[in-house]
């Protein structure tokens, strides 16, 4: 009886001490190797694809023509300590990316290749920002490799988990290699193309880009995702960006296609005198 009553103590001590987080966890779906199960519909609720650092509500690029419907929300940042270490050199091109933001490219100059945001263009977003545009994503997870697709163009990106490669060649959303550190996925994404950026309001990086991703699931319908960034042709050092993902869980939760090529063709070509030949 006295063994039996120990025994309970304990039990209530061990019930006790566990927090909402330890129940959360237990309760994670879960693969047949055991391994968290992130298959679903995920989406951000954050601004950040318009800004990834602070900023008060402002006009759109061009508010005598769009008013209120290019305006932009104000929001916090998703960057810890919501600075950005760039180097001198790049403080003043992320000023100049932003002045330029929605210019196109309608000339044969390569000088010009690199003004106005790739999102105008319906370009793929790349890593992180793809994970924080206004569209939701879908991942699909096996041991070998987690395929996400993302509403936005219909761009997908391969994880993978069965062996470490090096990218074949430079791409816009680069190479993804992935492994489990306990219940977080960690990918280490590399061999980007350097044309993307952050966000609309001009924050960049080039070729020499290094992501590492963790995404770690607080509940079944939450998850923590984290990036550090890594840039040495553009930045000082490493800095970091997180927020959540929440899963859609309506019956008929499905991606819609968003294929945004239609809605660009006249911005583009229109200038060169293309359209409707």
């Amino acid at each position: 009886m006295a063994a039996a009553a120990v025994l309970g103590l304990v039990a209530m001590e061990l019930a006790a001490a566990q927090t909402p987080a330890d129940e959360s966890r237990a309760s994670l779906p879960r693969t047949a190797d055991g391994r968290p199960d992130l298959s679903g519909i995920w989406q951000s609720f954050t601004t950040a694809n318009w800004d990834i650092l602070a900023h008060s509500a402002q006009a759109g690029p061009h508010p005598e023509l769009l008013g209120a419907w290019g305006a932009g929300r104000a929001a916090q940042s998703i960057v810890h300590g919501n600075e950005l270490p760039y180097q001198p050199w790049a403080t003043a091109k992320q000023k100049e990316n932003f002045a330029n933001r929605t210019l196109v490219n309608v000339t044969n100059d390569p000088s010009r290749f690199d003004t106005g945001d790739r999102e105008l263009q319906c370009f793929r977003a790349g890593i992180p920002r793809a994970n924080y545009m206004p569209y939701p994503f879908q991942i699909f997870q096996t041991p070998d490799e987690i395929i996400i697709v993302y509403e936005y163009k219909g761009t997908y990106r391969t994880i993978h988990m069965d062996f470490d490669s090096s990218p074949p060649s430079d791409t816009w959303m680069g190479w993804s290699n992935g492994h489990w550190d306990g219940d977080t996925l960690v990918v280490d994404v590399t061999g980007f193309n350097g044309y993307t950026w952050f966000d609309r309001a001009g924050n960049f990086h080039s070729d020499a880009l290094h992501v590492v991703e963790r995404w770690t699931p607080l509940s079944p319908y939450h998850i923590r995702y984290e990036a550090t960034i890594e840039d040495p042709k553009v930045f000082t050092r490493p800095w970091t960006m997180s927020f959540t993902l929440y899963k859609h869980i309506e019956p008929e939760a499905q991606l819609i296609e968003f294929n945004c090529v239609p809605f660009v063709e006249e911005l583009m070509y229109e200038p060169l005198g293309l359209m409707g030949k």
